[in-house]
């Protein structure tokens, strides 16, 4: 074996120079926080909250994420992968939130102790979850991200469309930023380079907020 053979790095461990490592980083956490703040919104504005309730279904939504990516990056116990990943939340609880709160009596606080639950019961299951690639195919991850996608779908067109009840709903203005938006982040992934293709999400917010300015 040669020397240059034993000091290969492997691609997980392998750190980009400082320009990529910034912008991957930087998009790493506008995904995030994208992500985090858009679950909580798209539960409040399906059940009417009031803007108090909002905020702070928002800032638990932010806290959960911040412990939950400290656990995940320093390890407790048997617990985190002791990468620098930072953590957001996943769409597919949203449906069944909106479905639980929406029931008479339950609410917020309904949606709450599922959470809890659904937590203490998924716990064990997690050592079991790399045995479970050769079910989990792209086929089946694709088609359940698939139907998470379109079941959100309606509340993302009205906030393209400039967000229900607003005095310009689908004004095409909105639509055309919307579209340009997620036309660039395609464009960028499918005909840009390697790291760009990596840092098309960023890219996309870049050019719709430079897009925005001039539209107020």
């Amino acid at each position: 074996m040669t020397s240059k053979e034993t000091t290969r790095v492997h691609p997980v461990d392998e750190v980009p120079p400082t320009g990529r490592l910034f912008a991957l980083a930087f998009q790493h956490v506008l995904t995030m926080y994208a992500g985090a703040i858009t679950v909580p919104l798209f539960v409040a504005s399906s059940l009417h909250l009031s803007s108090a309730d909002t905020a702070f279904l928002v800032s638990a939504d932010l806290f959960a994420c911040g412990l939950v990516t400290l656990v995940q990056c320093l390890g407790i116990g048997g617990f985190g992968i002791r990468l620098p990943v930072i953590m957001g939340v996943t769409f597919v609880g949203v449906m069944p939130s909106i479905a639980i709160a929406s029931q008479p009596g339950l609410g917020l606080a309904g949606v709450y102790g599922a959470t809890i639950a659904a937590g203490l019961i998924v716990i064990p299951f997690v050592p079991l979850a790399g045995r479970l690639r050769a079910i989990l195919t792209p086929t089946v991850t694709g088609t359940a991200m698939l139907l998470i996608g379109l079941s959100l779908m309606g509340v993302a067109i009205d906030w393209a469309a400039g967000g229900r009840g607003a005095a310009d709903y689908g004004a095409p203005r909105h639509l055309l930023l919307s579209g340009g938006t997620m036309a660039t982040i395609l464009f960028v992934s499918r005909f840009g380079g390697r790291f760009l293709a990596n840092c098309a999400v960023l890219i996309g917010m870049v050019a719709g907020f430079l897009a925005a300015i001039p539209t107020g």
